[in-house]
């Protein structure tokens, strides 16, 4: 039985109408996503066509989910709307303050330990507030929401980039900041720019070594990190219809690394299948009522040229194992020859390490079937482990399923150590050194989904390829990184060359799923006798203080705190790692802000001028300098700046320490919005080459703020140390409603104003 099943017959009630409708304002047959869009108006039946990539428009979507990290800010400003119960059936999974050291029964003891503050928080959060909570251990997120929560054709917005996983299941997922996810609890519309499309045509079939992994490190090679900005994708072909259900989740999770707003497929088969396996036969009978509008229009896949913006072929059946990286997930490169051959000229360590399967990209029962099959044949041929083995099953209904039928036995047998149903290395929880600044050169293969410098355990030199899970079981067993499963040899304890078979694996576990103990506590039905208390001199979690507005006379003399150099992601602007157990406190994570961005004067990171002093100081120590005098400031970047994880600390951190603008070539797309949310100018150069004019200590004046307005670009005066002034011109993507944000400080105090009128 499925959760929430009176509000998913609801959303199919509506659909055909609803869907017709937009068929006939649009005045051409239709793609599943513009089906979902036009099906979840706020203003219920479609009226209007909508233009990609121009008109914002305001959204119903059906459900939240919220992880631990995320859902600390979240619900910290949730508990400001004003409002009695979250007006969407929501849930909060804690999955990415338990960090992985020693295996999964002792490193769950320690979170519980050590976060307890914070998961006692969420818990009487959740109960007030009428929210889901899942329990430490229960599992991670992404594989959880696709357990119990993803519907075909539902729209649902989530704290975490990941949440694009539900794509695998046909819904229109979407990753957000809290304040987003906020506006929809408290009953409010969600607004997004109407999406550009792209298609994906998959043709032939995956065979072999080839995984389903291996279609978006290809999409990823192609479309590049920010390829997908603004875009949704959506796949389709006979090569789609013949990937399983969680194969899709693997390809819609990994779309947030092409910047995509989110990645789907239309209904079918292997969705039907996984439905029901995951006893959820309800929304499968519902689902097959509504068929035809749960994919696209018979004319849109066969003439995709015509609907879609943008359409890409892969032929699965050509598609060889790839593996991505180092240090970006779209830097693709085949098994074997070519890998070995670039790694040489790029002096990349060839002796793996680490092999890590796991995270929400990996962590189904079909992955870890299929990357046991190889761990099985290595003690079948008396192959000894080359690599460190970790495994982190993506549920606990997961976990107890393939202890059940011996795959996690079949790693144990490799000395693999099991970790927690959890986030763990994916997001840097993974105590792997005692000092990773200073350890060693290194390469690990993981079947995660990013792979930024420090992004796994702190070490920045270590050397992270992306991988699927059967290719990094091969590669750890063989523990060299140039090696090739499919033609190379190993020799094994009895001096033998043996050679891997092809993996093998179930699509879903041949003797159904099982579970004891899921983790899902319900919330209480009227939580109003529930007390939230938050120990004032707590240190993990703080209560908020809603922002003051930005004033126009503050936006002149604003200092540079930082011109960010080249790639600068949310895990360079607000580190997760040990950093996370501050999520809750703004002040106390304030104190990472930025420490991970190369400031382009001196090419060092933390480390830039107080104009004040004349000094080098760290980030945050100047920008506390600043905010003490009531000096704003402005962060300048390079393209796609705010790339990565959707964490708003990214944007509420610099605005708690006085950053009223940041100035870049281009944004991301979530951390773009995050900014907007918190009050602060999000703005880009209308001359990209300006960048090159911005100098360590320049000061800028906001000329024509007071006539701030849609479509009309801002004016900055530069005005140099040597008092020479350039004066550039920054455009914007603000509308009314985001400017009122901005006027009033943010657009949680625009939602606090609206509901004490």
């Amino acid at each position: 039985m499925a959760f929430d099943i009176d509000m998913i017959k609801g959303v199919y009630a509506n659909m055909a109408e609803r869907v017709d409708k937009a068929r006939e304002i649009v005045g051409k047959p239709l793609t599943l996503s513009e089906k979902i869009l036009y099906a979840h108006l706020w203003d219920g039946t479609p009226t209007k066509a909508f233009v990609r990539g121009k008109d914002y428009v305001d959204f119903a979507p059906d459900r939240i989910a919220c992880q631990d990290a995320t859902a600390q800010m979240a619900l910290l400003q949730f508990m400001q709307a004003g409002k009695p119960k979250v007006a969407v059936p929501t849930t909060v999974h804690c999955d990415h303050l338990i960090q992985a050291k020693s295996g999964a029964a002792a490193d769950l003891k320690t979170a519980n330990s050590t976060s307890a503050e914070v998961f006692d928080f969420l818990e009487s959060v959740s109960n007030k507030y009428g929210i889901g909570f899942w329990k430490p251990g229960a599992g991670i997120i992404h594989q959880v929401v696709l357990e119990n929560y993803a519907f075909p054709g539902g729209m649902m917005i989530g704290t975490d980039s990941h949440t694009v996983n539900a794509g695998g299941l046909g819904m229109v997922a979407i990753g957000v900041g809290g304040a987003d996810a906020v506006d929809v609890m408290a009953g409010m519309a969600w607004e997004l720019k109407f999406p550009k499309l792209i298609g994906v045509r998959l043709t032939g079939k995956i065979s072999g070594w080839t995984a389903p992994k291996d279609v978006i490190l290809k999409v990823a090679e192609i479309l590049t990190v920010k390829g997908g900005t603004g875009a949704i994708v959506e796949y389709f072909g006979p090569g789609a219809k013949a990937l399983s259900c969680t194969g899709k989740g693997t390809i819609c999770n990994m779309g947030a690394e092409i910047g995509a707003t989110t990645s789907t497929f239309g209904y079918d088969d292997s969705m039907e299948r996984y439905l029901r396996a995951t006893d959820r036969s309800d929304v499968a009978d519902a689902a097959n009522k509504v068929r035809e509008y749960l994919t696209a229009d018979e004319e849109v896949y066969a003439n995709p040229e015509q609907y879609f913006d943008q359409v890409i072929d892969i032929d699965l059946s050509k598609l060889n194992p790839l593996l991505n990286g180092p240090f970006t997930p779209d830097l693709s490169t085949p098994v074997g020859k070519e890998m070995t051959k670039k790694a040489t000229e790029n002096d990349w360590p060839m002796q793996v390490e680490w092999g890590l399967i796991g995270s929400c990209t990996n962590s189904s029962y079909e992955d870890l079937s299929r990357a046991s099959s190889i761990a099985q044949q290595a003690l079948d041929k008396k192959l000894k482990t080359k690599a460190e083995f970790g495994i982190n099953p993506g549920s606990e209904q997961v976990r107890f399923t393939a202890e059940r039928d011996g795959i996690l036995g079949i790693f144990e047998k490799l000395d693999a150590k099991i970790f927690t149903n959890a986030c763990g290395p994916c997001i840097g929880q993974w105590a792997r050194y005692s000092d990773p600044k200073n350890a060693p050169k290194n390469s690990i293969v993981h079947s995660f989904n990013r792979n930024f410098a420090k992004r796994a355990d702190g070490n920045p030199n270590t050397h992270a390829f992306v991988a699927s899970p059967e290719i990094t079981a091969a590669i750890a067993i063989a523990g060299r990184l140039d090696f090739n499963p499919m033609t190379d040899t190993l020799i094994n304890e009895d001096g033998e060359e043996v050679r891997f078979e092809e993996p093998t694996g179930w699509e879903l576990p041949p003797k159904g799923f099982e579970v004891e103990d899921a983790g899902y506590l319900a919330p209480k039905e009227d939580g109003s006798s529930v007390k939230v208390v938050v120990d004032p001199t707590s240190e993990r979690l703080q209560l908020l203080d809603p922002f003051e507005p930005i004033q126009n006379e503050s936006l002149q003399n604003v200092k540079l705190l930082i011109k960010a150099f080249g790639k600068c992601t949310t895990d360079h602007i607000s580190m997760a790692g040990p950093w996370l157990r501050f999520r809750g406190h703004l002040d106390n994570i304030a104190n990472n802000t930025l420490i991970g961005a190369v400031n382009a004067f001196n090419q060092k990171t933390n480390l830039v001028k107080n104009q004040l002093t004349g000094e080098y100081e760290g980030v945050p120590d100047t920008q506390r300098a600043y905010k003490a005098k009531g000096i704003k400031s402005m962060v300048v970047g390079d393209h796609n700046y705010g790339e990565g994880s959707s964490r708003e600390h990214a944007a509420m951190q610099p605005r708690h320490l006085g950053v009223a603008a940041v100035l870049v070539k281009s944004f991301a797309r979530i951390h773009e919005t995050n900014l907007k949310k918190q009050g602060m100018l999000a703005l880009t150069f209308a001359n990209e080459n300006d960048y090159e004019l911005i100098q360590e200590d320049d000061t800028f004046n906001f000329v024509d703020i007071t006539d701030f307005a849609p479509d009309t670009p801002l004016t900055i005066e530069i005005v140099h140390a040597d008092g020479s002034k350039d004066t550039i011109k920054a455009n914007h993507t603000y509308n009314d409603a985001q400017i009122g944000w901005f006027r009033e400080g943010s657009a949680l105090n625009v939602i606090k104003k609206q509901n004490a009128a």
